[in-house]
């Protein structure tokens, strides 16, 4: 079974950081792009970052709203893509759910193909306040 289960999320101030973590299990995440969403109350999902597949060579992509501050990255020998969090912002509060489709190992998913994600994890809550 395909299973992704996201990590890591809680309580911060404005400022600091946090990491988040996606652990896939069921398949090898390095075969294929690892996107990461977010969603805060009332407001539409947005997809933040995508990472590709391992040895595909192109550098992650990021939204305009955290590019500069979120960086994704992979540690293959666990099976696990993070998300790393500078500088938060009480904006950044949201749901983030990690995902993929089984037809991408690139980046082509993001930003205009993200429907075609098949598979979600459950999210974990991020919670930016003073």
């Amino acid at each position: 079974q395909l299973q992704l289960v996201e990590s890591g999320g809680g309580l911060v101030q404005p400022g600091e950081s946090l990491t988040l973590s996606c652990t896939a299990s069921g398949f090898s995440a390095d075969s294929y792009a690892i996107l990461w969403f977010r969603q805060a109350p009332g407001k539409e999902r947005e997809g933040i970052s995508c990472i590709t597949g391992l040895g595909l060579g192109s550098r992650p992509k990021y939204a305009d709203s955290v590019k500069g501050r979120f960086t994704s990255s992979r540690d293959n020998t666990k099976n696990v893509v993070f998300l790393q969090m500078n500088s938060l912002k009480p904006e950044d509060t949201a749901t983030y759910y990690c995902a993929f489709s089984t037809a991408y190992s690139t980046c082509a998913i993001y930003p205009n193909r993200t429907h075609e994600v098949n598979y979600w994890g459950k999210g974990t809550l991020v919670t930016v306040a003073s």
